[in-house]
């Protein structure tokens, strides 16, 4: 979970921009949009929650394993600061 206000902000801009997207993926249903325009905003919706998946994910792996236990943004990152940052680098790249 999000700690600091600035993360916490963070996610609910990103939870907002995903409600807007399915509200305008709804709105388009009903509106009989073509399918591949459907397609398109759908992509947009699953990108915008894997987004926020991986940041939650990173999140709850630095509490678990980061150096400090708890989200950090250090300039000196600890040895299991750096493979969890290298481990999500992995990880995002599959949740695109």
């Amino acid at each position: 979970m999000p700690y600091s206000a600035e993360d916490k902000r963070r996610t609910i801009v990103r939870l907002r921009r995903i409600k807007g997207q399915t509200e305008a993926l709804e709105r388009a249903v009903e509106e009989g949009v073509d399918c591949s325009a459907l397609l398109q905003q759908i992509a947009a919706l699953r990108g915008a929650a894997n987004g926020l998946m991986a940041e939650i994910l990173q999140t709850h792996l630095m509490e678990l394993f980061g150096s400090t236990g708890e989200p950090r943004r250090s300039l000196e990152p600890s040895d299991s600061d750096a493979e969890i940052e290298s481990l999500m680098k992995t990880l995002r790249t599959y949740l695109k």
